[in-house]
């Protein structure tokens, strides 16, 4: 068996990934995905760090989450109910965050995937395969994982089948951000995960290859999210929850196919939607394995897509390896300024003698463009909400300043940015706001442009009264990166990761062990256990904002 399925952009892609996708997750060992047991154990390590960041957020009263949650529980529905249109599916429920009835499964994966996602400190990629050439560099999020467990739920089955789903799911949207950027054409990047979330469900409860190919097709026709959503002075609900709600309507496109309802076909190649929309029909079409910055001029075709797509079904070269852990809560973006601070402060503990911060008279950042574009907006220099105050460099540089004059210490463990760093106590508190106006913020260039999204390519210089300047030297993995491992500053992933994981189940229970024990070894995880896995007790305290 190849390891690897490639889809020509002169092929009907979207019945090609729903064929990919019902291969996955097929019963027939010849025919399955196989994936390695590292990408099966990282991919576990990311659901479990999504799943206690949707549990903290919803303990912790935040708005949407707690919205949609109880929107999804006046959708209840008998357990024995089943839907005549889903081949597979033995119930129609799934159940959300901290309950055993069963709801709607849209309306269970609406609620969960906005709860994973509104911390905005799950997993991320950063669409970049330079040994395939695939480098477009669009965003993405693991915020997809409740749509594995639900359908898991909804057909009885076990931990490993919802893993295993959840590495195709992954790598279809994963493997879409290196080869298109929707953000170029302000579309929301969640649009790739909606369309991974179509095939993977419709995989799953028993969707034909057309009928998800039709779902696609519905998905790419009728709601296509634009970047509004992560636009303006101050951020809304709606920028949390753009994944959840896209999400919904993939599910809705799949079982309105399975009923009957015929959606556009061959969406890819269709020449007014988004890709060829965008990318123009005609397009000189690169090779598969070459740039998509580079096209190839052998390669014209009036009736393809814009690229060649590339999937693995089996091995270790899983779109989830190159996935980066977010080691607290912060944009992805400013990572390698957090990381800088924490190199300089642990360095040259003398920067934090003075609790005032007498002793930082002046802090230079300079990072790349997205970076520069999304989080030194003017407009968020001043942030007064949650959202827009996780999406300002200066907020989230000066916060972790903060805390590093509290504690007298500099490591990742010590200063991990939590929801409490995000409240309006700590989004009003004066020293952060002293710490905030020393803070310069530049675009370092095409030096620092051309080194993204290898890495995050950023460097930060303290200035002390005397004059004296201690600078970072440039940062390209930060922690948490996929190829940290490879900088000067290596950390201990695991270490950390615990470290993070124990801080958000006590922010959900007073003993976390349970609840951890609750995500550990999701593979080992019977049909029952899956079942049950959001039955907890859950204490909603709040409004958090």
């Amino acid at each position: 068996m190849s390891e690897t399925v490639t889809l020509p952009a002169d092929t009907n892609q979207a019945l090609g990934i729903a064929w990919y996708a019902i291969d996955f997750m097929s019963d027939h060992e010849d025919n399955r995905g196989h994936p390695h047991p590292d990408v099966l154990a990282r991919t576990e390590l990311f659901h479990t760090d999504a799943a206690l960041c949707g549990l903290s957020a919803l303990a912790l009263g935040t708005n949407a989450p707690n919205v949609l949650r109880t929107e999804a529980l006046q959708y209840a529905i008998q357990a024995n109910n089943t839907a005549p249109t889903l081949g597979r599916c033995i119930h129609y429920g799934a159940t959300v965050f901290g309950s055993s009835t069963p709801v709607k499964c849209e309306k269970a994966i609406l609620a969960n995937c906005a709860a994973v996602r509104e911390w905005d400190s799950n997993g991320t990629n950063f669409g970049f395969n330079p040994s395939r050439g695939h480098t477009a560099g669009e965003f993405g999020h693991n915020d997809f994982y409740p749509v594995c467990i639900a359908a898991a739920q909804m057909l009885g089955a076990d931990g490993d089948y919802a893993l295993r789903a959840m590495v195709c799911l992954d790598e279809i949207r994963g493997r879409l951000a290196e080869v298109f950027s929707l953000k170029s054409y302000k579309i929301d990047h969640v649009l790739h995960g909606g369309l991974a979330s179509a095939a993977v469900f419709g995989a799953m409860v028993g969707a034909a290859p057309e009928q998800i190919e039709s779902a696609i097709g519905m998905l790419l026709a009728h709601h296509v999210p634009f970047r509004a959503i992560r636009a303006g002075k101050q951020l809304s609900d709606s920028k949390g929850a753009s994944a959840a709600i896209t999400t919904e309507a993939a599910i809705l496109s799949v079982m309105r196919s399975m009923a009957g309802f015929l959606g556009p076909r061959d969406i890819f190649r269709n020449p007014e939607a988004i890709f060829r929309l965008f990318e123009g029909p005609g397009r000189m079409l690169m090779p598969v394995g070459a740039s998509t910055h580079t096209p190839s001029p052998t390669h014209a075709n009036t009736d393809a897509s814009p690229f060649n797509l590339v999937l693995t079904r089996a091995g270790s070269d899983f779109a989830v390896m190159g996935m980066h852990f977010k080691l607290g809560l912060y944009e992805h973006q400013s990572a390698g300024a957090l990381q800088a601070i924490i190199t300089l402060l642990d360095r040259n503990p003398q920067l934090l003698s003075d609790p005032h911060g007498a002793q930082i008279e002046r802090i230079k950042i300079l990072a790349y463009q997205p970076a520069f574009g999304i989080i030194g907006d003017p407009a968020k220099r001043n942030p007064t909400t949650r959202q827009s105050a996780d999406h300002s460099m200066t907020y989230i540089v000066a916060t972790l300043l903060r805390k590093a004059l509290e504690q007298r210490r500099a490591s990742w463990k010590d200063l991990m940015l939590e929801p409490a760093d995000y409240s309006p106590q700590a989004i009003n508190n004066p020293l952060t706001r002293t710490l905030m106006q020393r803070i310069e913020f530049e675009h370092g260039g095409e030096d620092y442009d051309r080194r993204y999204p290898d890495g995050i390519p950023t460097s930060v210089a303290i200035t002390t009264p005397d004059g004296a300047t201690f600078d970072s030297g440039l940062v390209m993995y930060p922690g948490g990166h996929a190829r940290n491992h490879r900088g000067q500053t290596p950390v201990d992933l695991h270490d950390a990761l615990n470290h993070k994981f124990r801080m958000l189940a006590a922010l959900v229970s007073a003993d976390p062990d349970p609840i951890l024990a609750r995500y550990d070894d999701l593979r080992a995880k019977s049909a029952h256990e899956i079942q049950s896995i959001n039955d907890l007790n859950l204490t909603i305290a709040g409004p958090f904002d």
